[in-house]
């Protein structure tokens, strides 16, 4: 009776009403992914669109739909070639779930994604926001969503002053989500909060006064809506080094299939020594011995450093350009790739760089 009775306090018509009419006037409305039931490009979409944002998604997204124009063709293809029209997006464990749920909706569903939630929410990569953004999209299913642009409305509409990232405050805003939705219109709501999120109530300098929610947000009210939603309490970002070998003969460099897990999980990379834990900065002739395992050593010279930050560390790469008289027959993981073609190689976004810079006519 407790929860009925505070479902009922958080219901509330007009916030909904407000959503959809502005999103019908002001919403996005021709995207490629939008204007169509079909689930797989929706699918696509929506993973994509996790951690980034749209304009960085346009065209990996028109790419990998002209590679793999179906679900079916996405389930058949080999993992590098999936890993190859991920690469330089980021977040890679996104790619290796979406081929997973590919291959899992042909294999239990004919080809055809579940319209349930609760169905979608158990295939690789799709969590409940996204498989309510799914089902609401693909088969107007009333359902709840709460990604990041949402909590956002939300903590700064309703005045929530406590990090969204905390359980208890993460399941509140999950039973006020399901208490705002429409009897109908599910899928201009969804949009709209979407569309709010990334366009108007941004995370610096929100857009208030074309906002169709101000009248009623407490954070606009109250002056407050660059302190909400509460940030995360910051932890000092770990620093982590890595040297990497630029191993060269003949035009091709060699590289190095790497794990299914972990960073940069199931792309090639360049060799590297010790994974992301190097201490310290090495000295050519401590990389000498190391180069050698790969063939006849005939130079060895150090490379600008890089730094990249993840999620979690920052890594500095030193790279070492490794050129052979000879190189050893060389078993899996590492393989020869052309320096001509490294544009289509399956790289993490810095070591792709790295090479195209070091592919330049000019420098052999």
């Amino acid at each position: 009776m407790k929860r009925l009775t505070e479902f009922g306090q958080l219901e509330d018509p007009s916030f909904s009403a407000a959503v959809i009419d502005w999103q019908k006037s002001h919403g996005r409305h021709a995207l490629p992914w939008q204007n169509t039931r079909d689930a797989y490009r929706i699918w696509l979409s929506e993973i994509m669109l996790q951690q980034t944002q749209v304009a960085a998604v346009l065209s990996y997204y028109a790419r990998f739909l002209e590679r793999f124009p179906t679900l079916h063709d996405l389930a058949a293809a080999p993992s590098e070639d999936v890993m190859a029209q991920w690469s330089g997006l980021g977040y890679y464990t996104r790619a290796r779930n979406l081929h997973a749920c590919a291959k899992r909706v042909v294999e239990e569903y004919g080809g055809v994604f579940p319209s349930e939630p609760a169905l979608l929410a158990d295939l690789p990569g799709i969590g409940r926001s996204t498989a309510a953004a799914i089902s609401a999209f693909s088969s107007g299913t009333r359902a709840a969503i709460l990604d990041g642009n949402v909590k956002r409305v939300f903590a700064r509409v309703f005045g929530i002053d406590e990090f969204p990232g905390v359980k208890a405050v993460e399941e509140g805003l999950w039973r006020r989500a399901d208490a705002l939705l429409p009897a109908e219109g599910i899928e201009a709501y969804t949009q709209g909060l979407m569309d709010l999120g990334a366009t108007l109530c941004t995370r610096s300098k929100p857009d208030c006064a074309r906002c169709p929610l101000q009248d009623r947000c407490v954070a606009y009210a109250t002056g407050r809506t660059a302190e909400l939603p509460v940030r995360k309490p910051k932890k000092t970002i770990p620093e982590k080094q890595a040297a990497l070998l630029v191993v060269i003969e003949g035009g091709q460099v060699l590289l190095e299939q790497r794990a299914q897990s972990g960073i940069w999980g199931g792309l090639m990379s360049l060799p590297e020594l010790d994974g992301h834990a190097v201490r310290g900065a090495l000295a050519i002739d401590a990389v000498a011995p190391l180069a050698g395992a790969f063939g006849e050593v005939e130079a060895i010279s150090a490379l600008l450093p890089l730094v990249h930050v993840f999620t979690h560390y920052r890594l500095h790469i030193a790279p070492f350009q490794v050129s052979l008289s000879r190189r050893a027959d060389l078993p899996a993981p590492y393989l020869w790739w052309d320096l001509a073609r490294i544009d289509s190689a399956p790289l993490p976004a810095p070591v792709k760089k790295l090479l195209l810079d070091l592919s330049a006519p000019s420098l052999f």
